[in-house]
């Protein structure tokens, strides 16, 4: 151990809500140390699906050419009937965030890449085999109580403490905060092969009421089988071994596959009541547990990485006040909900009751592929609920909510081949929209752009972006984490900078 004792910022947990939080922080150049109880990263398959908002992530993170190098990239999901026709593909192709929406990775893989990715920071102390035991909170800090490997207790401080200690939060617990939801009864038999190649990269949905199936290929051979058990099956009959054979041979496994890992689970759908206290923030599980069905889990927790680190950044180094960080949950909890709530509809279209609902399932899904416009919503994944913040560190814009930018994920097209993100740096930038772009920048050059010291870029008007089509002579302040907090027309940069002002000085 390092013989420092202070720091900006203490994360508990080493999974990958907390290593890629540790990343981000050492890229913005703050002072983290990461703790760990275990003396590794994972070994067996976890979560297995990164979608484009976390690889957007990764990019910030200096990461995402080393991710995507052990990725399946761009996979979908095709649905089957009970009778083995395929009914539904959802098979996204745009990449509206610079990286296709959905690829299949190995979350062993993963971990590794982003803990030895902590290397390249010598302010980044990692810790592992050292486990919290204990905190308190004073107004200028938290202590911490850790117990080292020989099982003698240290003793560190910081001004934040980030908990990505998972579902069972033991500082969760010490602060009294409950998960609200539901524990469903629903038990799930994961299976994990290896040597096991499949014809196609896509995943297979067997949406069949008497055995519901997805069957997930993954990078160098991978795959996962996730079962649905009915009542009357006991996890240890549906766990022997006879079970777990007929179930691959029923369900297509290559013969050769080999068993990595094998579980049963219950899935949760829960949020914490609140996540913070005073100077102590949840991330990832510690705040909110997502069923498995739309792979969104892990997504959720890297998501909530990326809105905590620029604004832990900007408060430690005093560029921003401590108030901004009471955004964090506003702007993360709704579409926490959304995505569990997302998750949720999938898994009622792969785990029909009875033979009537799939039916009529199967029905809905080929009228509607007769339509163009529905036919390329299911394909494009377009009904995955976008990120959207109503509140928090942005000025609203006056359009609906439907319409508006503000809030939003900026798209991420490439510029002379490079992406978006690659141009604007690490921190704030202003997006310049204007046939007039060189007369607009030096307007740009003041308070209180100055302050948040943003990098002014000119987009070209014709770089695809559909979305941007309607926003000709608009200029966008970007955060470090690519959302739009403020849209503003040309003409009215100086009234939009006085909003801006006043939102700065709001977070003192």
């Amino acid at each position: 151990m390092a013989a420092k004792t202070h720091f900006p910022v203490a994360i508990v947990g080493g999974g990958p809500t907390g290593l890629t939080l540790a990343n981000l922080l050492g890229v913005y150049g703050v002072e983290t140390f990461l703790l760990e109880r275990n003396a590794a990263t994972v070994h067996e398959p976890r979560a297995v699906s990164i979608d484009d908002e976390s690889l957007r992530t990764m990019q910030a993170a200096g990461l995402a050419g080393e991710v995507m190098s052990q990725t399946v990239a761009g996979y979908g999901s095709h649905y089957f009937s009970a009778k083995g026709r395929c009914f539904a593909k959802v098979q996204p192709t745009e990449e509206p965030f610079g990286f296709p929406r959905r690829n299949a990775f190995r979350q062993p893989i993963l971990e590794r890449q982003l803990r030895e990715a902590l290397d390249r920071f010598a302010h980044v102390t990692t810790a592992f085999r050292h486990e919290l035991t204990s905190f308190e909170q004073a107004s200028d800090g938290v202590l911490l109580r850790v117990r080292d490997p020989w099982g003698g207790e240290l003793e560190f401080s910081c001004d934040y403490l980030i908990a990505c200690d998972g579902a069972s939060s033991p500082v969760r617990k010490q602060l009294g905060i409950a998960m609200s939801g539901s524990t469903f009864r629903e038990r799930w038999l994961i299976v994990d092969l290896e040597n096991s190649p499949s014809p196609s990269p896509h995943t297979k949905v067997y949406s069949n009421p008497k055995r519901p199936c997805i069957a997930l290929p993954g990078p160098e051979n991978t795959r996962r089988y996730e079962f649905m058990l009915h009542d009357h099956e006991t996890d240890a009959e549906m766990l022997a071994p006879n079970m777990i054979a007929h179930l691959m041979q029923t369900h297509e496994a290559a013969p050769q596959s080999r068993i990595v890992r094998k579980t049963v689970y219950t899935f949760h759908a829960r949020l914490a009541e609140q996540w913070s206290n005073g100077r102590v923030f949840l991330a990832g599980d510690a705040a909110h547990l997502t069923p498995p069905f739309a792979g969104q889990g892990m997504n959720s927790g890297l998501r909530d990485a990326n809105n905590l680190a620029w604004k832990l950044a900007a408060v430690t180094r005093g560029d921003l006040g401590p108030k901004l960080l009471a955004s964090y949950e506003p702007e993360r909890r709704d579409h926490a909900w959304a995505m569990i709530e997302f998750a949720l509809n999938i898994g009622r279209v792969l785990a029909p009751p009875n033979a009537a609902v799939a039916w009529a399932i199967e029905n809905a899904f080929r009228a509607l592929s007769l339509v163009p416009k529905a036919r390329d919503y299911i394909a494009q994944m377009k009904f995955k609920p976008p990120p959207r913040f109503a509140q928090g560190f942005i000025v609203p814009d006056g359009e609906n909510a439907r319409k508006t930018l503000v809030g939003r994920l900026f798209p991420q097209p490439r510029i002379g081949g490079v992406l978006l993100d690659d141009l604007l740096g690490e921190g704030f930038s202003l997006v310049v929209r204007s046939a007039h772009a060189e007369m607009v920048m030096p307007r740009l050059s003041g308070a209180p752009w100055a302050q948040l010291k943003a990098r002014v870029v000119a987009m070209p008007l014709d770089v695809g972006a559909p979305r941007l089509a309607q926003y000709n002579d608009h200029v966008f302040l970007l955060r470090p984490d690519r959302y739009v907090a403020v849209c503003m027309k040309v003409d009215e940069l100086e009234q939009e900078a006085a909003k801006v002002t006043a939102l700065i000085a709001g977070t003192f």
